[in-house]
């Protein structure tokens, strides 16, 4: 019995299309502006040609047609992200939720390859661990993380957006309290598991592990100084706080990504970049619903 093989349909440029594909390598910019427009309006269908032309050879349609393939991907990231704080609590992965929301800046990026930067990261922590200098446990740790591989509170640019991002904090070795903090929490807990937390206490994330019984506070932002809770209670009071029970208890995967989305509506906010802090606070909006469900 015969089959019949249905041939292969290859996408075809149309005249249109091809004359929008001419002017986009036009470097007039008021020529660009309008058939960027164009192209956007005809969606993310427009992906099927615009790829291609990504890897041109001719420089200006290439970066214009990569401009506009961004544009797309940043869009279906920061729908996806905006799905995903609408998620139930047990149906979120802090690692994940970060990486999602560093597409939504920069959508290009492949988080298996930074995932395996951490894991990388992890494996050579458990070998310094072992073998490394006779210091307590969680200074082999800061010793290895804040010296040997160079990570440190950005004091220079503290409200620098790319603090928050876990691909830029990776890249640049630098980040802000949250983002320098969650981090950690996630090489730790490669190694820990659950041992290792985020604290979110009002102005600065630290970090707390749990052995046994006691409770040992970390400082990712100030490479790694170790506090106990003492040095917790006065840091809130110091900045006019209670020493509420809950500024010292660990963070919830939801609260993690509003507190770092909390952050970047301010810093956009401030900036004047209202559609990005408009973008954050819906992010908000949903995280905090979705908490309350």
């Amino acid at each position: 019995m015969s089959r019949t093989i249905k041939p292969l349909v290859i996408p075809t440029v149309t005249d249109g299309q091809d004359l929008l594909i001419k002017l986009l390598g036009d470097d007039d910019p008021v020529v660009l502006d309008e058939v960027r427009n164009k192209i956007i309006s005809l969606g993310p269908d427009t992906l099927l040609w615009l790829r291609p032309l990504s890897m041109s050879n001719d420089g200006i349609l290439r970066k214009n047609a990569r401009d506009i393939v961004h544009h797309f991907e940043q869009v279906s990231a920061r729908e996806n992200f905006l799905q995903y704080c609408s998620r139930k609590e047990e149906q979120l992965d802090l690692e994940q939720g970060l990486f999602m929301l560093a597409k939504t800046k920069y959508p290009e990026i492949n988080s298996d390859a930074y995932r395996a930067i951490i894991d990388d990261f992890a494996r050579e922590l458990k070998v310094w661990i072992k073998d490394g200098p006779g210091q307590s446990l969680l200074e082999r740790v800061s010793k290895f993380l804040f010296e040997e591989k160079g990570f440190t509170g950005n004091m220079e640019n503290y409200y620098d957006p790319d603090n928050h991002f876990i691909n830029r904090i990776i890249d640049r070795r630098t980040g802000g309290p949250v983002g320098l903090c969650l981090l950690y929490v996630l090489i730790m807990r490669r190694i820990f598991g659950m041992q290792v937390h985020a604290i979110g206490m009002p102005g600065h994330a630290v970090c707390c592990f749990f052995s046994g019984s006691q409770i040992i506070y970390i400082d990712a932002f100030n490479l790694g100084k170790l506090l106990t809770r003492n040095d917790c209670i006065k840091h809130l009071k110091a900045h006019n706080h209670d020493a509420r029970e809950e500024y010292l208890a660990p963070m919830s995967i939801r609260r993690s990504l509003a507190r770092v989305c909390g952050n970047l509506e301010g810093i956009y906010s401030d900036l004047k970049r209202e559609s990005d802090a408009a973008r954050f606070r819906r992010y908000l909006k949903d995280l905090s619903s979705s908490q309350t469900n």
